[in-house]
């Protein structure tokens, strides 16, 4: 297949010929072709989710024909659409954070921060409302999702109650998972079960710093 099959220009003489031996040749402008591809399903996805497209019914074959590129090139970078949707998501959420790894205090702060902000980011982007609205009636889309992006996630915060425990901050004889959920279930139920509560600045410090007061170890 071509690259006007793909819907990718062949790139254009610039008139000026072969630099001489020796000299660099002219700076190339733009993209890569192969990131103006990716690039362009990204923004054909967005296009039709905005639209009012159901996830159900954005094919590859509409992405391609929106895209203004053939479907090998979708398939050339993900299996189906469900990794598309996937990729897509994580592309317009926000990345996830580096925790410092200085106390668990500061971890706990890091990431409920970043759930924090996800959450008011959601309530803000018609695209991530209408995406998650949805995502969670097709099961394997939100399998891919959880494996993929919810999971990794939670590892951070089951690392960093390890280390945690093995600094004594927090008490060795609980469950490491446990721990996890106490600080970032409150975070959770604010964004996602309870989508209208408040997430002002400052939650973060707050749900850490109420929920280590019960976790410190006994003197």
């Amino acid at each position: 297949m071509s690259l006007q099959d793909c819907g990718i220009p062949e790139p254009q003489d610039d008139g000026a010929g072969p630099a001489p031996a020796g000299e660099p040749g002219p700076a190339r402008r733009g993209r890569p072709r192969s990131e103006a591809a990716e690039q362009a399903i990204f923004d054909a996805a967005i296009e039709l989710l905005e639209g009012g497209t159901p996830l159900a019914e954005l094919s590859i074959e509409k992405l391609a024909r929106t895209a203004g590129v053939g479907k090998a090139t979708i398939y050339r970078r993900w299996p189906g659409k469900e990794e598309l949707f996937v990729e897509l998501l994580r592309s317009v959420e926000l990345p996830d954070p580096v925790l410092p790894g200085t106390s668990v205090r500061d971890d706990f702060v890091a990431l409920l921060e970043s759930i924090r902000q996800r959450g008011l980011a959601k309530r803000t982007s018609a695209l991530l409302h209408n995406v998650f609205s949805q995502m969670q009636l097709y099961p394997k889309l939100w399998d891919a999702y959880h494996h993929t992006v919810i999971e990794p996630r939670r590892r951070l915060g089951l690392d960093a109650v390890r280390r945690g425990m093995e600094r004594g901050e927090i008490r060795a004889d609980l469950d490491v998972e446990l721990v996890s959920d106490l600080f970032t279930g409150p975070l959770l139920i604010r964004t996602v079960i309870r989508p209208g509560g408040t997430l002002e600045p400052g939650l973060a410090e707050r749900i850490v710093d109420t929920v280590l007061e019960g976790l410190r170890p006994r003197t």
